[in-house]
């Protein structure tokens, strides 16, 4: 796909990530619990944001890859661990899909969005399935590249909308309202 190959060729960019970082720390503030992800190379780096969550106090959720969405408290860089995929995950013991319901704020992979809240996911449609335990009040934030915000990406009747678009130049407050909540 063109997205991820653009991502492939990516520079890494730490003025870009810190601006990124500094709108995902703004778009949650006040949360007690965030679920986020360990980002892979190529993707838009969350390691600051996650780690700058949890100096403030702020309790980490972070994804357990299996064939079912599973959640583990972050307790830091040496508590991490390769799991499916390559994707590095919490060594602590798993929490069952339920935990996601204890987030506050999620925060989303994805190859793209749009401005009215349509995601493009990265395959599988793990976080779709995973989402089905979040709170409905809990906002919903997608983490992309500024390039990467486009006028229509392609849905399924599962895909599930996201509240706001973060990207390295702007946050985009995508005005989804799910259950009487609006971004």
């Amino acid at each position: 796909m063109r997205l991820g190959a653009a991502r492939a060729v990516r520079e890494p960019d730490s003025a870009a990530e810190l601006a990124r970082a500094l709108r995902c720390l703004a778009a949650c503030a006040g949360a007690a619990v965030v679920a986020a992800y360990a980002s892979r190379p190529g993707e838009p780096a969350t390691q600051e944001l996650i780690e700058t969550l949890r100096a403030a106090d702020v309790a980490v959720l972070l994804p357990v890859l299996g064939p079912l969405p599973d959640w583990s408290w972050y307790a830091g860089p040496e508590h991490l661990v390769t799991g499916r995929r390559g994707i590095l995950q919490p060594d602590g013991p798993a929490l069952g899909t339920d935990a996601l319901a204890r987030a506050d704020f999620i925060w989303l992979p994805g190859l793209a969005g749009t401005p009215d809240g349509r995601r493009l996911g990265t395959g599988g449609g793990w976080y779709d399935r995973a989402l089905a335990s979040a709170r409905p009040d809990a906002p919903r934030g997608l983490l992309l590249f500024d390039t990467e915000v486009l006028d229509d990406v392609p849905t399924d009747a599962w895909d599930q909308p996201v509240d706001l678009l973060v990207t390295e130049r702007r946050r985009i407050d995508c005005g989804n309202s799910r259950d009487g909540v609006r971004s």
